[in-house]
């Protein structure tokens, strides 16, 4: 089992943006069903960008291995409209870094991040098809509420008060 640790990194640069390339891969493979085409991976990151998920209204925090090696990654930001409510981003444990324990320490390690940048309540979304994503949330605390800022593309949308 690999041991890490989570630090901000800049949301830039080709770690992260290979790290983004993994995680939409993935997700088109079990969203759609198949795999996404690169013109579909293209747009996506064109349409729903990560800049946003560093400062001054966001934070990206990389989980590296011992070598130094990207294990996972999540975002935080936010939200617009809602200035204590941070919204997680782009939580992803890349294959070599599964069954490590970054399914809960990247959601903690947000939570202190959003509490860091003055959130009270964080919330996230999710697709039906991402059981172990649905599962996560519900085991730490989060509870299923209504869609929040136009994200039409889910199916299930989670909120947590973060406790000081």
């Amino acid at each position: 089992m690999p041991t890490w640790t989570i630090r901000p990194e800049a949301v830039t640069g080709a770690a992260v943006d290979e790290a983004m390339w993994r995680y939409f891969t993935e997700l088109g493979r079990r969203v759609l069903g198949r795999s996404a085409t690169e013109a579909e991976l293209r747009a996506v990151l064109t349409e729903d960008p990560h800049q946003d998920l560093g400062p001054p209204g966001g934070e990206f925090l990389v989980a590296r291995g011992d070598n130094g090696e990207l294990l996972g990654c999540a975002g935080l930001r936010i939200l617009a409209d809602t200035p204590r409510t941070a919204e997680l981003k782009r939580m992803y444990v890349c294959p070599g870094g599964r069954r490590a324990g970054l399914g809960r320490g990247l959601p903690l390690a947000v939570e202190d991040s959003a509490r860091r940048l003055g959130a009270t309540r964080i919330v996230c979304e999710t697709n039906t098809q991402l059981t172990e994503a649905r599962a996560m949330y519900t085991r730490y605390g989060y509870e299923e509420t209504q869609p929040y800022e136009g994200h039409g593309g889910a199916d299930h949308w989670y909120a947590k008060a973060l406790g000081q």
